[in-house]
């Protein structure tokens, strides 16, 4: 029921105020953390987020476009890395409804710092340096009206700033307003996406390689049709990093 979601919500919310584990609701500030500095986040505690179900980077050379299934499961793609945190799985799939639906706007600073973390640690072996803009996958203005928010932004606005990039939320923007995408095979994606993003300025000469955020990747056609977009005004390479992916049946 709804007022139960919602008490959960303010539970939650109670526990982050009195410094508590979003997932197990231990303490997060005790001595003994604060000396051994392992304090990850927070809403995490060390131990769970050791359990996080993330993408071991090193295998994949911090590119999952380098793991043939995702490879197979991705075509017709017109982005050039692909970095993500986590497959679609818990306790992420959780966050995500609850950022995207319930207001939980805490969560988007925890993806944006397990991203950059992730990101900084593993950059010597994922995609070329130097990135010359962060953008983040736009809404429709009807959308937009409707939350009151942009769930990618929130997470990409502090991505760019812990890692000082430059970002430009203005940048970008979608001009044509889609159904729910839910359920429509990767054909049918890519034909409703066609001319759904327009740029609103041109892009400094300099940019070159451009990170693009949003929250899950599960065709790529999003990403791509933006990044068809971005390249053909200029820019080389871009970089599609999400918070989680859903895997292909393998």
């Amino acid at each position: 029921m709804e007022w139960r979601a919602r008490i959960q919500i303010i539970y939650k919310q109670f526990l982050t105020l009195l410094g508590q584990c979003d997932l197990c609701g231990n303490t997060l500030f005790d001595k003994s953390l604060a000396e051994s500095n392992l304090l990850i986040h927070p809403l995490l505690c060390v131990s769970c987020y050791a359990q996080l179900p993330l993408f071991k980077q090193t295998l994949i050379q911090a590119d999952l476009l380098n793991w043939p299934a995702i490879n197979r499961a991705l075509p017709n793609i017109s982005f050039d890395h692909l970095f993500c945190l986590s497959p679609y799985l818990l306790p992420f799939t959780h966050w995500l409804v609850q950022l995207k639906y319930q207001g939980r706007f805490e969560l988007a600073t925890l993806f944006a710092n397990l991203l950059a973390q992730q990101w900084q640690a593993h950059k010597s072996v994922g995609a070329p340096l130097p990135v010359d803009l962060v953008l983040s996958v736009p809404l429709h203005i009807s959308k937009w009206q409707v939350r009151g928010f942009n769930q990618a932004h929130l997470i990409a606005k502090p991505f760019a700033k812990q890692l000082q990039l430059p970002y430009d939320n203005s940048a970008l923007i979608r001009v044509k307003k889609n159904l729910s995408q839910v359920g429509k095979t990767g054909i049918q994606r890519r034909n409703s996406l066609t001319k759904a993003f327009e740029l609103a300025k041109d892009l400094p000469k300099h940019v070159k390689h451009i990170v693009l955020i949003d929250d899950v990747m599960t065709t790529g056609s999003t990403a791509s049709e933006i990044s068809k977009l971005l390249k053909h005004n200029g820019v080389d390479r871009v970089t599609v990093i999400t918070v989680c992916l859903t895997l292909p049946n393998t």
